[in-house]
């Protein structure tokens, strides 16, 4: 089992003070120094020192000074100068501040066969910052693994729940608002989705009911009560069939355009759905629980008379699996992640159930994505480092950490066009990263010759 909500009167006061002081989504900005403070008169070029001499000399070098009665000997001497000339060593100063005078390169190549013989110049990388580009306060976040309390729609709107209240952040100018702050009794909110089509959001209480809302209108659309017994912490959405998970291990498909919602229900885990993914196509749907399960439903197997069984158990997983990722490049293959006695990312072909790879991370598995513009997938942790990192597929070679949150990350999603991820975690801060970058502009079509005179009559035949 994951680590939950830990309660405990300091706590709720300390964070009730934080809260009053602090205005949710309202960016922090970092308290730099004047330019005239601490300014250092000399700073080393470190590019043009020689640490092997300078440890040396802050270390051996030292010896016959500190004890002359050793090299008091004239043949000690002798030999002392000998190696000093030998290895160069006669310099007085360890610290550089110019850097040595470049090599001298030929104007004119002397063999033009062989400069046109050289392969062409690799594809530059691409630079990833390893700071957060902006970062936004969320006072009251839930530091709850089982939850998923962050999503960003295809309007490029963010959603976040911070305790009984769903704010949303429009990424387009920064501006934030709040969509509704639910009563004590039902409480805390403990899920959000947006709909595919930007406006409308599901919003998954403690109570056990789900709310829809219109966005553009900000109204209540209807509230879904009956299908489960205990909190809903994972929704996700396939057309107008929007599928939630609970805490009472059930899964249930609501078809929101009618009355008698509940469609469909999936029995297969004994305790809490904490991950909820439909496929790209529709047509699969994968659930993570704390029961360390994950299972693959088929929708082509989905019966209203009785409870579906699933296409494919996958018991490998040795901690709870709430991280899910259906991979863009390649339908069939999904990513998951173990919580922190699993540490694990592994992936799957859900067509046959065949486990494909397992990589040890080392630390909690919170949330996934992958790249849409490159073949990367990006994991939220954990304890020690709560970092994010991004990963190269298939060679699962770091391509790099992203550090700054101080509590682990346990929620995560990118923009609509797949270049900026958000993160929110359990120190009430909402990152922005630029980790996955653009994509790359398509190269324009070469002009075409000048168009013929009388071009737009009918030619005569």
């Amino acid at each position: 089992m994951e680590t939950g909500m830990i309660h405990s009167s300091a706590s709720s006061s300390s964070s009730s003070n934080k809260s009053q002081s602090r205005f949710p989504l309202q960016e922090q900005f970092l308290h730099r120094r004047s330019s005239r403070e601490n300014l250092d008169r000399f700073i080393p070029n470190r590019s043009a020192m020689d640490f092997d001499y300078a440890h040396y000399m802050l270390t051996e070098g030292k010896k016959g000074k500190e004890n002359p009665s050793v090299n008091s000997s004239p043949s000690r001497e002798a030999y002392r100068k000998q190696l000093a000339e030998t290895f160069n060593m006669n310099r007085t100063r360890i610290l550089a501040f110019k850097n040595k005078p470049p090599t001298l390169v030929e104007a004119i190549p002397n063999n033009f066969s062989v400069a046109a013989q050289q392969p062409k110049a690799a594809k530059p990388r691409r630079h990833i910052p390893q700071t957060s580009e902006r970062t936004l306060d969320a006072p009251d976040i839930l530091d709850d693994y089982y939850l998923n309390l962050l999503d960003w729609g295809s309007s490029n709107v963010l959603s976040i729940a911070l305790g009984n209240t769903v704010y949303l952040w429009d990424a387009s100018d920064g501006s934030t608002s709040e969509l509704v702050t639910v009563d004590e009794e039902c409480g805390p909110v403990t899920s959000v989705k947006w709909a595919p089509d930007g406006r409308h959001i599901a919003i998954g209480m403690n109570n056990s009911e789900v709310q829809l809302w219109d966005s553009t209108a900000n109204r209540l659309l209807r509230t879904l009560r009956g299908g489960h017994a205990s909190r809903v912490g994972a929704i996700d959405w396939n057309n107008h069939i929007l599928t939630t998970g609970g805490m009472d291990s059930r899964i249930i498909n609501n078809d929101v355009r009618v009355r008698a919602h509940v469609v469909e229900t999936y029995r297969g885990h004994q305790q809490e759905v904490c991950g909820l993914k439909w496929s790209a196509s529709g047509q699969q749907l994968a659930s993570g629980g704390n029961d360390n399960l994950l299972h693959i439903w088929d929708r082509s197997m989905a019966s209203s008379n009785a409870p579906t069984q699933w296409l494919h158990r996958l018991q490998d997983h040795t901690a709870a699996v709430k991280a899910l990722a259906w991979c863009p490049f390649q339908g069939n293959l999904l990513a998951s992640g173990g919580g922190g006695g699993d540490r694990c990312i592994k992936f799957w072909n859900t067509h046959t159930g065949a486990c494909l790879n397992s990589v040890d991370t080392g630390s909690q598995v919170c949330a996934l994505l992958w790249n849409k513009n490159e073949r990367e997938l990006l994991s939220s942790h954990g304890f020690t480092q709560n970092q994010l990192t991004l990963w190269k597929y298939p060679s699962m070679v770091k391509v790099a950490e992203l550090t700054g949150h101080t509590s682990r990350v346990l929620y995560m999603d990118q923009s609509p066009d797949g270049c900026t991820v958000a993160s929110a975690a359990g120190d009430e801060t909402l990152r922005f990263w630029n980790v996955f970058g653009r994509p790359e502009v398509a190269k324009a079509a070469p002009k075409t010759a000048a168009a013929e005179p009388f071009a737009h009559l009918n030619r005569i035949r």
